[in-house]
């Protein structure tokens, strides 16, 4: 069975990307509860500086995403024309231009969903996002070939 389908990268789907890969880390998630510790704080005692510091906390880490996906809209040539993607049964295949490139199953880091996306790790930190509002029906075939090829603990697609 193949799958094939066209992507075309939005700054919206980068965001919502990035704020997922961000916040399901230690990291983020260590930042966002310090945060929100910081207002619980205020509430508490009427501090206005845990007040400011929370609100910073919280704030800066989306903010900065936000930018950094437009910035990077503009500055990848790759996100300017649609991506082809082919699901095989040895990987996936990913063309523009002429050029193709080709990951196999067995490297595959992770396959996990957003809001937005279907989201297939290469490595710890790059990716290829499938929106799903590309993917229409076929978001389907998609799922089955990724659960089907990857195991089951690498893979945490919500339907």
């Amino acid at each position: 069975m193949e799958v094939e389908f066209d992507v075309k990268m939005e700054s919206g789907i980068l965001y919502d990307y990035m704020m997922h890969h961000t916040f399901s880390s230690f990291s983020g998630l260590l930042g966002a509860v310090a945060g929100a510790l910081l207002l619980v704080a205020y509430y508490a005692d009427r501090q206005i500086i845990f007040l400011i510091f929370g609100l910073i906390i919280l704030l800066y880490q989306p903010w900065t995403l936000f930018l950094k996906s437009k910035q990077q809209m503009v500055n990848n040539p790759a996100f300017k024309k649609p991506l082809h993607y082919k699901l095989t049964e040895e990987g996936i295949e990913v063309s523009q231009d002429g050029e193709v490139q080709t990951q196999k199953w067995e490297d595959m880091y992770k396959a996990v969903s957003t809001n937005s996306s279907i989201v297939v790790y290469t490595t710890q930190v790059n990716a290829c996002i499938f929106p799903k509002k590309d993917l229409g029906e076929t978001r389907y075939k998609v799922i089955e070939m990724i659960s089907t090829h990857m195991p089951p603990k690498k893979v945490k697609i919500k339907q």
